[in-house]
């Protein structure tokens, strides 16, 4: 589960032995990092990557594209959300992997703008992947009394780090990038989640407030399914995309035509959510906005 090696072999296969046609929809950093050192040079095309690292959106690569906002687009916004709400002392506690850095390099990016004016980083700690031995990355970090913790993990370390810091006394204000899994970290908290805050990059999946949304619900609905979730609107979102790629590229299909189908896809509207390719720029959206988990463990904007 979300080990890079395995990635690497997985895709090796893929090119190699079953001469796939594109990627699609690649889960984490490392993972497609992995990945990427093989489909760029067969110059597959490699779309929506569950992702927000800028190392695989930075150098360009023709052949990689990108529906979401960027983990600084994300830090940014928690950075200046905590600017906007007063407080002044951060700490950050990260993945000890490419994703992990990720997150903290785009909070120490933001805290040298003016949104992160006034806002000082007094404590960072890594933790393993997969980890939910969280006890001395939690001390390391309360021990500087910091107002609000911005978490770079996935939701099973996440939790851990919630609860352990809460069971120390800790009342702050908690912060948690998209990745995280914000479903599956609502229920593996419980009440306890109540307050967490975790930034989005696709629309609000639970309402249908938009053109885009009812027609994700209704889709989810007519196979009998009702639990509408954010990785489940990004898999939509990122298919609809691919798909209205597919069309433009039209007939005697090759990477190519698809790659440059893409590309004429400037300010395409879903019903609610605009993506925007052009030859230079393959980062679709940078759209981001906050939810936090209210004391019923439900997700609210």
């Amino acid at each position: 589960f979300y080990e890079p090696d395995a990635a690497a072999r997985n895709t090796k296969t893929l090119i190699d032995n079953t001469k796939v046609f594109a990627l699609f929809g690649y889960v984490g950093t490392p993972t497609s990092l992995a990945a990427l050192k093989l489909a760029t040079p067969a110059g597959v095309p490699f779309f929506a990557p569950y992702s927000g690292a800028m190392a695989l959106r930075e150098p360009f690569a023709r052949n990689v594209f990108h529906v979401r906002a960027s983990y600084n687009d994300e830090t940014a916004a928690i950075v200046q959300q905590i600017r906007t709400t007063g407080l002044k002392r951060i700490a950050v506690i990260y993945n000890e992997d490419a994703y992990g850095k990720a997150g903290l390099d785009g909070v120490q990016r933001a805290l040298g703008t003016a949104a992160g004016q006034g806002v000082t980083l007094v404590a960072q700690a890594s933790v393993p992947r997969n980890t939910a031995d969280v006890k001395s990355a939690v001390g390391t970090v309360l021990a500087q009394k910091p107002e609000a913790i911005v978490v770079i993990s996935a939701y099973q370390t996440v939790a851990a780090l919630v609860k352990d810091a809460q069971a120390q006394g800790y009342a702050g204000q908690f912060y948690n990038v998209s990745f995280v899994g914000t479903k599956a970290l609502a229920n593996t908290l419980g009440k306890a989640g109540g307050g967490v805050i975790i930034s989005q990059v696709m629309p609000y999946p639970y309402s249908g407030a938009s053109p885009l949304v009812r027609d994700y619900q209704k889709l989810l609905k007519s196979d009998g399914i009702s639990d509408f979730d954010y990785g489940s609107i990004e898999g939509y979102i990122a298919a609809r995309v691919f798909v209205e790629g597919l069309k433009r590229a039209g007939r005697d299909l090759t990477r190519e035509k698809l790659i440059t189908a893409f590309e004429s896809m400037g300010n395409y509207d879903l019903g609610g959510f605009n993506v925007n390719f052009s030859p230079s720029n393959h980062v679709g959206s940078k759209f981001v906005e906050m939810t936090i988990i209210n004391s019923n463990g439900q997700v609210i904007r």
